[in-house]
């Protein structure tokens, strides 16, 4: 479902936006880009949760931490 909204953009990323935006329209093209903006926000979101969990943990799991890590990385790139 589409919603109108106002927004303002500045000039420049309108610019960039026109010149990125290929055989789509603008608008798909800025619902495209926020998309990416909040899955980016998302992911260092949970990278801070799982850095205070594991700066909370004893120093001697750093295997699992690091394991972790791992796992965590390749289930978010399959998304």
């Amino acid at each position: 479902m589409k919603e109108a909204r106002s927004f303002t953009i500045s000039r420049d990323v309108l610019a960039e936006i026109a010149d990125t935006r290929g055989a789509g329209s603008t608008s798909e093209r800025v619902n495209e880009l926020l998309k990416r903006a909040l899955d980016l926000e998302r992911r260092e979101r949970l990278e801070q949760e799982a850095e205070k969990f594991f700066t909370k943990q004893d120093e001697s799991s750093s295997r699992e931490r690091a394991a972790y890590h791992k796992v965590s990385r390749r289930t978010l790139s399959r998304e």
